[in-house]
């Protein structure tokens, strides 16, 4: 299986913006973009240099693919769903990637980051009512519930991890119940919950060329 193996923290300097791929570390003083907050590489600090729009649009969808740790074929084979759908497909798109597993383990707190979260999800630790699912891209709906398997709630890290979510919050559309070790999906995410700053009009653009 293809996985992006570079390192994490050169995504985020390349991007000049936190994307929060390293967990805890992204929150304390060992954050590279914080005591680094310019691009990786020899000419990292160099003048900046005007982009182009197709340079802009492309760095907003690797931003993006970065952010939820997909590779090109994944995330193109996302965007064409989500222009399939009706609505707006920007959008469309955002609330895909949302709705994937290892997002929602992610934001429930179950994991520090999503490549944590995927690793959860393939090394079978959840259940969605009930049954186990194995598929990172496996996409969650409205009413489901998600958990964690009962010889799993006695990890250390996962522990750690509900201990530490509240740094950065559960988002609406989801309902956790720590003590329980689980959660329900009370609704599908909408564009407005989505707080990073992505400019997905951009994505729609340079795929439409």
């Amino acid at each position: 299986m293809a996985r992006n193996i570079g390192a994490a923290c050169r995504r985020c300097r390349r991007e000049g913006l936190k994307l929060y791929l390293k967990g805890d570390r992204c929150y304390s003083d060992k954050c590279s973009y914080e005591r680094r907050a310019f691009g990786p590489g020899q000419h990292g600090q160099a003048r900046f240099k005007k982009l182009s729009n197709y340079a802009i649009q492309l760095r907003e969808k690797q931003k993006v693919k970065s952010m939820y740790g997909m590779l090109e074929n994944q995330f193109r084979l996302n965007f064409h769903k989500a222009d399939q759908q009706k609505g707006v497909t920007g959008e469309n798109l955002l609330i895909l990637l949302e709705r994937r597993l290892d997002n929602t383990v992610f934001r429930l707190g179950f994991a520090a980051s999503r490549s944590q979260a995927r690793q959860l999800v393939r090394h079978k630790h959840i259940l969605i009512n009930g049954k186990k699912v194995d598929i990172p891209s496996f996409l969650i709906s409205a009413g489901d519930i998600v958990s964690l398997k009962e010889k799993s709630r006695a990890s250390a890290t996962i522990n750690e991890n509900l201990e530490a979510v509240v740094r950065r919050g559960v988002p609406s559309w989801l309902e956790l119940d720590k003590d329980n070790y689980k959660a329900t999906v009370k609704a599908l995410p909408n564009r407005e919950e989505m707080t990073m700053p992505i400019q997905e009009q951009l994505i729609v653009e340079l795929y439409s060329k």
